[in-house]
């Protein structure tokens, strides 16, 4: 059994998402972050960062785990998916990882918050932010248009990380538009049901203005 301490959160969903296409059993537990629930004495025992998600195997002797990217590798090591045998699209598919987890999440979530949640709008810094994911979302549409996934042929834990993120483009004020291989790429991850799934555990906040104050103590915690 897999805890799960996580919330609605591209970062989050990387691991639900992967969990449900495992297929393995896990305990979801939501963390309220507008609460303050990471920065609790019992959350910070198990990550002392103060952020989600976290997981704990409850069948290795209760270990922790923390950090989106390690949780993906250990879950794909432990369960043989999602983590090629060969080593070289093995590396292929960690350079991809690591390709989210340096440069796609960081500058969506500065997006996010110049775009959204800052109560200054300041021009250069949207644009700035804006032109670089585009950049990032250029970069991926070349590599898609040459094989199938970003490892190669099979998916692997690289499209799950990428693919909760990129997902988002429109929240983040990012277009699109010519990204073809891009679009065909989101839109098979899409009809996955273990992706279907793992985007909605937990739920996100429904109305829009929920969603804001939402995103908006993520900013700030």
């Amino acid at each position: 059994m897999i805890d799960l301490y996580t919330a609605p959160t591209p970062n989050g969903y990387k691991v639900s998402v992967l969990l449900e296409e495992l297929g393995v059993e896990y305990n979801l537990i939501p963390v309220d972050l507008s609460k303050g629930d990471q920065k609790t004495p019992e959350f910070l025992a198990m990550n002392p960062n103060g952020r989600i998600p976290v997981i704990v195997d409850r069948d290795n002797d209760d270990f922790v785990v923390v950090e989106s990217g390690a949780i993906m590798i250990y879950l794909a090591e432990k369960y043989g998916q999602f983590y090629p045998a060969d080593p070289k699209v093995r590396s292929r598919a960690l350079q991809w990882l690591m390709f989210q987890m340096g440069g796609v999440g960081p500058m969506m979530g500065q997006a996010n918050v110049f775009y959204r949640y800052f109560p200054e709008k300041i021009p250069a810094a949207i644009d700035r932010y804006h032109h670089e994911c585009r950049r990032l979302f250029e970069v991926l549409d070349t590599r898609l248009a040459e094989s199938p996934y970003l490892a190669g042929d099979e998916v692997t834990i690289a499209d799950f990380a990428n693919w909760c993120w990129v997902r988002t483009y429109n929240w983040s004020g990012v277009s699109i538009d010519g990204l073809a291989y891009l679009k065909r790429w989101m839109d098979e991850l899409y009809e996955r049901p273990g992706c279907q799934r793992g985007i909605h555990r937990p739920e996100r906040p429904k109305k829009p203005d929920e969603l804001i104050k939402h995103a908006q103590t993520m900013v700030t915690r």
